[in-house]
């Protein structure tokens, strides 16, 4: 599942791997976004990468997301069972990266 949707300028590209993810997910990705565009004000784009890994035991889940900013680009990426919190983390990460600019 891949969809594209601009929110507040900011152009967020979603790739769900193998996978649908319902308006949840999708509300709390925009909220993330979001979030981060407070403390960055240049964010142009979001790549955000989503795959559930079945085979796995363990940590099936796995959220990347990438900020288009000028200079270097902003990623992180998390491992876990729940995309909800997965999201928490990864937008965590995002805001120190975002804040030592």
């Amino acid at each position: 599942m891949e969809y594209t949707e601009n929110i507040t300028g900011i152009k967020i590209n979603v790739q769900a791997v193998d996978i649908t993810i319902g308006e949840d997910v999708k509300d709390t990705i925009r909220k993330a976004i979001s979030r981060l565009s407070r403390y960055y004000d240049r964010i142009e784009w979001a790549d955000v990468y989503l795959e559930d890994k079945k085979e796995k035991k363990t940590e099936q889940k796995q959220v990347s997301i990438r900020l288009g900013i000028p200079g270097n680009d902003p990623f992180a990426s998390e491992y876990g069972d729940n995309f909800h919190a997965l999201l928490t983390s990864v937008e965590d990460k995002l805001r120190v990266q975002l804040e030592k600019r």
